[in-house]
C-alpha cells in the first residue's frame, strides 16, 4: 500500500482522514470540512474544503471523482470530473460541487461529497512528425464507431 503524507487543518479537527470504504474500493471518501452547513442552489456550485494538505509520492496524483449516490439521488456532480490533485501542489485539497439537480442541496460537516483515487502519472514528450500511422478508425470521431 502506498502512504500519502497528510496534514489536517483546524477546520478539519475531529472528522476522518480519507479511507476506502471496502477491502475492494478504488476511490476512498473524501469529506466536507465545513463550519456551517452549506447550501448549494439547483443550477449552481461550491467549493468545498477537506481541510487536508497533502504529499503525494513522486510520479502519482490524486484523482477527485464524484460519488455515483449523491449524483443519482441528488444531482450533485464535480464540473471538472475527474479533478487532479498534482504531485507538487501543497494547498488544501477542496471539491467543487455543482448541484444539477432540480432541488437545493445542503453540504453537512463530515458529509462524504467525494472520492480520491490514487493514480500513477506517465509523462510524454512530444514529437511532431510529417505523416502517422493509419488505423482502422482514421478521423471517425464523435459517435462515428457506433454508427453502421
Amino acid at each position: 500500500m502506498t502512504e500519502i503524507a497528510v496534514r489536517r487543518l483546524a477546520h478539519a479537527a475531529g472528522l476522518a482522514l480519507p479511507s476506502y470504504a471496502t477491502p475492494s474500493s478504488a476511490g476512498m471518501d473524501l469529506l466536507a470540512a465545513v463550519e456551517h452547513p452549506v447550501i448549494i442552489p439547483a443550477g449552481h456550485r461550491a467549493l468545498i474544503p477537506t481541510g487536508l494538505i497533502i504529499a503525494l509520492p513522486p510520479g502519482h496524483e490524486l484523482q477527485i471523482r464524484p460519488r455515483s449516490g449523491l449524483a443519482l439521488r441528488h444531482g450533485i456532480v464535480l464540473p471538472n470530473s475527474p479533478g487532479t490533485i498534482d504531485e507538487d501542489y501543497r494547498g488544501e485539497v477542496q471539491v467543487i460541487l455543482l448541484n444539477a439537480g432540480d432541488q437545493p442541496f445542503t453540504v453537512e460537516r463530515g458529509m462524504r461529497i467525494a472520492q480520491a483515487v490514487l493514480a500513477p502519472v506517465l509523462r510524454a514528450t512530444w514529437r511532431e512528425v510529417e505523416t502517422l500511422p493509419g488505423s482502422l478508425r482514421a478521423s471517425g470521431g464523435f459517435g462515428s464507431t457506433g454508427v453502421k
